[in-house]
């Protein structure tokens, strides 16, 4: 179930990574500025945002196995008509409908794992449906940008959309139903009630705020990241995939770990001890000057081990601090307030960053006030260690 599930998550995050190595490519093949392509990426995280919201009021109604199914189907139909856009305005609609579905789809992946695995083992569970984050960086996205160099950039949407519709399948004959929220005693709650139990709970709101501040001090610098590589530090575009490849190697045999440490010395520890390590290689690759590709391939390395090192304990966390029947709501409405940030991290990034012409001779730009994008990830960072420990453990979830 785990593996299933981690596959579905899997073409979830290669679908959103994707897009951001893409970058130099789309920004060149249709004439847009940076500004463009940050909004191209933050339509996925706006739309998945709206539909995280409103399905809080549903998802906790039905057999999650009948809503994953829902979900992933529209998230795979949305793929496939990525892969198809003919222009820059058709991908931002197909990028919005994909986000749709996609920010649904991880909430209640999660929800799931939560219900399935008692508090006290979740951890390293959650840790290994999360290695799909590291799979998706060492196989999805250098086979994505592969096979965009060898035919197009609608190539990996089509592969994306096709694996999506396989694991459908999947999902039909070897997901058991979960119903074990339903058959509580808990009648069900009208949307009104659902908000009063999130939104009228310090605890929730934390969460919230939590997952908020999270996604500011991580989505600011990630959109940008390819086109600095290529602009500023100069990796050609098909050195972008290395990035990936090491990054999510570490990470890939790290997660499972970092769940099992979670678990054996306390979830909130092990977000700290990360949650400030993260900071100085923020600091570093937002600063980053032309240096040689293994000393930028490093700095890029230890980044993504660190920033999964506080990943996987502050979503644990977050699943411990809600009862299982209001979980899936919870966990949507989670999702939203990640995507909207998400997005709006993107769109700030956007705002601050300018371009200028790259020295390296190459058709990219370089990018220009990297740096106080940086610091800016760096504060929210910091005061996500602040809001994590405003966090109290429900015994009961």
């Amino acid at each position: 179930m785990l593996l299933i599930l981690a596959a579905g998550m899997f073409t979830h995050i290669m679908d959103f990574m994707i897009m951001m190595p893409l970058g130099p490519q789309l920004i060149r093949i249709f004439a847009i500025s940076p500004q463009q392509f940050s909004l191209l990426v933050a339509s996925y995280s706006v739309s998945a945002g709206i539909t995280g919201f409103i399905s809080a009021f549903l998802i906790d109604r039905y057999d999650r196995k009948k809503s994953l199914l829902l979900v992933y189907t529209g998230f795979s139909i949305g793929t496939l008509a990525c892969a198809f856009a003919p222009s820059y305005f058709v991908l931002l609609v197909t990028r919005s409908m994909a986000g749709a579905f996609g920010g649904v789809l991880g909430a209640l992946i999660l929800a799931m794992v939560s219900d399935a695995i008692p508090l006290e083992r979740r951890a390293k569970s959650i840790g290994i449906v999360m290695v799909s984050f590291s799979v998706a960086s060492v196989f999805g996205v250098p086979f994505g940008l592969f096979i965009a160099s060898k035919s197009s950039w609608h190539a990996p949407f089509l592969f994306l959309g096709i694996l999506a519709f396989l694991i459908d399948v999947m999902i039909i004959f070897f997901i058991p139903r979960f119903t074990s929220h339903l058959t509580s005693g808990h009648r069900k709650k009208n949307p009104w009630e659902v908000l009063q139990v999130i939104f009228g709970n310090r605890n929730t709101l934390f969460g919230l705020s939590f997952s908020a501040v999270l996604m500011l001090g991580h989505f600011t610098i990630i959109p940008f990241l390819a086109p600095f590589m290529v602009g500023n530090v100069g990796f050609s575009e098909s050195e972008l995939a290395y990035i990936y490849l090491i990054g999510g190697g570490l990470t890939m045999f790290f997660s499972p770990w970092v769940g099992k440490m979670a678990d054996k010395h306390g979830r909130l520890k092990i977000f700290t001890i990360f949650g400030s390590l993260v900071i100085l290689p923020i600091l570093m690759i937002t600063n980053l000057p032309p240096v040689p590709l293994w000393a930028a391939l490093i700095v890029t390395g230890i980044f993504f081990v660190f920033s999964n090192g506080r990943m996987v304990p502050s979503t644990t966390m977050e699943t411990s601090i809600i009862r299982p029947e209001h979980r899936g709501s919870y966990m949507s409405i989670r999702s939203a307030v990640q995507q909207l940030t998400s997005g709006l991290a993107a769109f700030i990034a956007g705002l601050i960053i300018l371009e200028k012409p790259s020295t390296f001779g190459t058709d990219a730009k370089a990018i220009v006030n990297y740096e106080y994008v940086g610091l800016i990830a760096v504060a929210f960072s910091l005061l996500s260690l602040w809001i994590a420990r405003q966090l109290t453990v429900d015994q009961d979830a």
